[in-house]
């Protein structure tokens, strides 16, 4: 299943200055390997040691924040978009 990954700007570097990529994947833990497996770099940008999603990027699968979903195990449509959000922070 083709999926569109949306590359926010401070990682495009990764993706050869893409801002959106297509990986397959039916599972978002499917989508995230794939990325990385086609574009490496990206797994230690978004998981920590513990394999866990970093807790300042916010992945979005349509709309949906995967942290009230079911994380990683959220199913991923054909065609979807999954959206990583750098989580933004000042004063």
């Amino acid at each position: 299943m083709a999926v569109n990954v949306r590359i926010p700007t401070t990682m495009r570097p990764i993706a050869g200055g893409a801002s959106s990529v297509q990986v397959e994947g039916v599972t978002l833990a499917d989508v995230l390997s794939n990325l990385d497996t086609a574009h490496p770099g990206f797994r230690e940008r978004l998981f920590d040691d513990t394999g866990a999603l970093r807790k300042f990027v916010n992945v979005f699968v349509a709309d949906d924040d995967v942290r009230y979903l079911d994380g990683v195990d959220t199913k991923v449509p054909d065609g979807e978009t999954v959206s990583i959000i750098p989580a933004v922070a000042g004063g």
